[in-house]
């Protein structure tokens, strides 16, 4: 049996927590379309060791009746914070949750232990600025439509399944559900948001982590680390979905990377 609780905020929102509450804590935050569950295997892995917090962004899972703005993701990341991470942890957030996890570091250095920022080194300015956008408007109006949803979800349980996972996650990853149309829903709050000027304005310890296949993200790597003053890993055979591609080395980076924290 997995050491974990699924709890709930005073609001009824879904987080799921593990560990020891004395331990050092780690926020996980979510990319788009996912839940908290699609960290799983981290969650289990690392509550052995470390505090392990990970809650739903608005609108998805436990929070999929509200819409993602910027705002309502830092809220979530506060609370999530300060209700079960004695107010200070090492934050890890993929894709929009990389972003997400960049922005929140930048206003509150202080309950930032470290950051980890994985698959979302391009910075959405300039011409990426407009394809974020762009991209964001295509996918809003395409899944305005029933059925391209539900054909997205199909695709998405379909990926999830051809991951090299264990049974329970699998499950616990496909009940929580697919949200596509949240793919394009943080565009026009991302889109724009000099992100790397974000990560030079934090002072804490920086992690940038990609799969070696993500090639979008993989392009602006070396300059986000480098803003950050911090170092790049690069996992091998994975793409963007990296946590999930490779698991077990994803759970050994993170690991490694707070354990060092120790030692700075």
């Amino acid at each position: 049996m997995n050491r974990w609780t699924s709890m709930a905020t005073e609001s009824g929102r879904g987080v799921d927590v593990a560990g020891p509450p004395e331990a050092q804590s780690i926020v996980l935050a979510h990319g788009a379309m996912f839940t908290r569950k699609m960290w799983g295997p981290q969650r289990d892995a690392l509550a052995e060791e470390f505090r392990v917090v990970a809650p739903d962004l608005p609108g998805h899972g436990d929070r999929s009746g509200e819409s993602f703005d910027l705002e309502r993701g830092i809220a979530v990341l506060d609370d999530a914070i300060e209700s079960y991470a004695g107010g200070s942890a090492v934050l890890v957030g993929l894709s929009l949750g990389g972003y997400l996890v960049t922005e929140y570091a930048s206003r509150y250095p202080a309950k930032v232990d470290g950051l980890v920022v994985v698959g979302s080194s391009a910075n959405p300015v300039r011409g990426l600025n407009l394809a974020t956008r762009l991209t964001g408007a295509v996918v809003r109006l395409a899944t305005r439509s029933d059925l391209v949803e539900r054909a997205a979800q199909r695709l998405g349980k379909r990926w999830v399944r051809n991951r090299d996972l264990s049974p329970e996650h699998e499950r616990e990853i496909l009940e929580s559900g697919i949200f596509p149309r949240e793919f394009g829903t943080p565009g026009p709050d991302i889109a724009g948001r000099n992100a790397r000027a974000k990560l030079e304005s934090y002072p804490g310890p920086v992690l940038v982590v990609n799969g070696e296949r993500d090639a979008l993200m993989r392009r602006g790597e070396r300059e986000h680390a480098a803003a950050s003053g911090g170092d790049v890993v690069v996992l091998r055979d994975a793409g963007h979905i990296c946590n999930l591609h490779r698991p077990e080395a994803f759970t050994d980076v993170v690991r490694r990377f707070v354990r060092d924290l120790d030692g700075r």
